[in-house]
């Protein structure tokens, strides 16, 4: 227990309100997550797996309706809506703690009280920020001492210093109409209620890590992005990082674990995960360059998909000490399954519900309805055990970032890579990163949605101002990394994804991190720049050919026309906050467009 009394005082009147029979504090001891795991295989709350075929894993269940995160139940609370911005939910402080409060009020009687004090980032780094979770749930203590850094190291740290973020979470009802995940910016405040689901209720991650260090950022300086960090090694022994922003589904994941196609991987070259979800980032003053760190200590990730092609670190990752939530349970064997993991689904299972289940009746129109796991299921596993994990993981001072990439799913108007003409114009470049929610064949595109540096969930302010924050971060970097986008997901007229993605995206990686050394050339076009096609390296690609790669980096200027109609309708949805920057960008964007007609 931490001698602090700001701490104390909080967690006492947190306590008075919840009302639980007990308070225990989590000192990320083994001892005590082992009494914790076998606590809550007693009541059901987990069960544990396969010692020989998963040792030390667990399966969790949900209630089914509590599966993901859910956007319209989490809000920014700020004194205006102004500071809050268009894109997030809002409400005014005193009214949602008054609304708080009656939900809070004796939720966790008969239950248990953990205070989980932790770290983001290596303890005692510049980097760090200390938060201190409370929750009534050992499903979420298990899971924080995976995600975060819990120990006595965080306690003493805790002892000298107010500064901390406060995150109170209570089960309560698991009711959705009551279901609020709120955070309180000015306060240092996260309060989550009626939720088990681990996007809601490890308030470490998205919650702290990304809505409220945002706000932390802008006003101490430095950056919170939703980015993989990873490394490349050359095979000289270099090592040099790129930190990338996906929305969903687009590939994240996958190349923050990837692995080599064969043509490098015999020349020496390696690749090193530094994290896979979120990266905080500080300019340091020794030698003017971003450094970034992974502030988390673990992985939550999406687990059907996960195989032995798409993703093999991952999927090594998983195999032990791993807690899986909403997958299917293979009762012959102890074990798990889920879709896309192999073509062996079990013939004796029970569904993510817990229902028994047939794979016969499986359905891909209605995953959620017929599928053993379901489609938002999750893995929480240790950094640790991951196979391609960066020596620099726990480096206090981050890793020098080369080059900043933001890639979207686009079927037509986005080219394979380019790269911004500066910082700026870089800024602007992630400011319209889109996907398209579908996308049918024959050249007609899908929906598309915005989604500005992966962050538009994440943002803890208004996010005109987050503009401002990036064209000023802009102004403070001496020696900045270059900003690129790229497009994995270019298809042809018959819908087919023309590029074949995963380890092979190493291939555009090194133009990218060739750019930044000033070692390749590359073509001016309206949007930026592109390589030229003959330096995309194809060797050992039986299906890729140079004119695929003319292909694939043409510049469509009437997608790209049509789609500034959209970008100034996104603009406006966010309000009078976006910059006059971004809009000059946007006006000289159009201009190159119409002179290359």
């Amino acid at each position: 227990m931490t001698t602090n009394k700001k701490v104390l005082a909080w967690i006492d009147e947190m306590a008075a309100m919840t009302q639980p029979d007990k308070i225990v504090w989590i000192d990320g001891s083994e001892a005590q997550a082992e009494a914790l795991r076998a606590e809550a295989c007693s009541t059901g709350e987990l069960c544990k797996l396969n010692e020989e075929l998963l040792p030390n894993c667990y399966l969790h269940r949900t209630a089914i309706n509590d599966v993901a995160r859910v956007e319209g139940r989490t809000f920014i609370c700020t004194p205006t809506k102004e500071e809050a911005g268009n894109i997030n939910n809002w409400v005014e402080p005193g009214e949602m703690y008054a609304k708080l409060k009656e939900l809070y009020t004796g939720s966790m009687k008969g239950r248990t009280m953990y205070v989980i004090p932790y770290s983001m980032g290596v303890v005692g780094s510049d980097f760090a920020k200390i938060g201190v979770e409370l929750t009534d749930s050992i499903y979420v203590v298990l899971n924080m001492l995976i995600m975060t850094r819990v120990s006595t190291d965080v306690i003493k740290a805790l002892d000298t210093t107010d500064d901390f973020v406060k995150g109170l979470h209570a089960r309560a009802d698991i009711d959705e109409e009551k279901r609020y995940i709120t955070h309180f910016p000015q306060d240092n405040t996260i309060m989550s209620v009626n939720s088990g689901y681990g996007g809601n209720v490890l308030l470490g991650k998205k919650c702290f890590a990304l809505r409220i260090a945002s706000y932390l950022g802008r006003k101490e300086g430095w950056m919170a992005e939703h980015m993989l960090i990873l490394g490349v090694e050359y095979p000289n022994g270099d090592v040099k990082y790129v930190t990338a922003a996906f929305p969903s589904a687009c590939g994240k994941t996958n190349l923050a674990m990837l692995i080599p196609p064969a043509v490098y991987k015999n020349q020496g070259y390696k690749v090193w995960t530094v994290g896979d979800d979120i990266a905080w980032l500080r300019v340091n003053p020794e030698d003017g360059k971003l450094y970034a760190i992974n502030p988390e200590n673990g992985f939550f990730g999406v687990a059907p998909g996960t195989n032995e092609n798409s993703n093999p670190n991952a999927l090594a990752t998983t195999k032990k000490d791993t807690i899986f939530t909403n997958v299917c349970y293979d009762k012959d064997n102890n074990s798990i399954w889920w879709e896309g993991l192999d073509n062996n689904p079990p013939e004796n299972a029970l569904n993510w519900r817990g229902e028994e289940w047939d794979y016969r009746k499986y359905n891909k129109a209605d995953k959620v309805g017929t599928a053993g796991a379901h489609p938002n299921s999750r893995f929480t596993a240790k950094a640790t055990n991951c196979p391609c994990l960066s020596p620099e993981f726990n480096n206090p001072k981050g890793v020098p970032v080369s080059a900043i990439v933001f890639g979207g799913r686009r079927a037509k108007t986005a080219p394979l890579v380019y790269q911004s003409f500066n910082w700026k114009h870089g800024s602007f470049v992630g400011s319209i990163m889109a996907s398209e929610t579908t996308a049918a064949a024959s050249g007609a595109v899908g929906v598309v949605r915005r989604d500005p540096m992966a962050m538009r969930p994440f943002v803890g302010y208004n996010m005109g101002d987050y503009f401002k924050h990036w064209l000023d971060m802009g102004k403070v970097i001496p020696n900045a990394p270059k900003i690129f986008h790229v497009n994995w997901f270019r298809t042809d007229d018959q819908g087919n994804f023309i590029w074949p993605g995963f380890g092979d995206n190493m291939r555009v990686l090194l133009w990218i991190l060739a750019r930044c050394e000033d070692k390749v050339d590359a073509v001016e076009t309206p949007i930026g720049f592109v390589p030229k096609a003959e330096d995309i390296n194809i060797e050992g690609l039986s299906d890729v050919t140079i004119d695929t790669i003319r292909e694939l980096l043409t510049i469509d200027v009437k997608s790209w026309k049509d789609d500034i109609a959209n970008i100034k309708e996104f603009y406006a949805q966010i309000g009078d906050h976006v910059p006059a920057e971004m809009y000059e960008e946007l006006a000289a964007l159009e201009a190159r467009l119409n002179a290359a007609e």
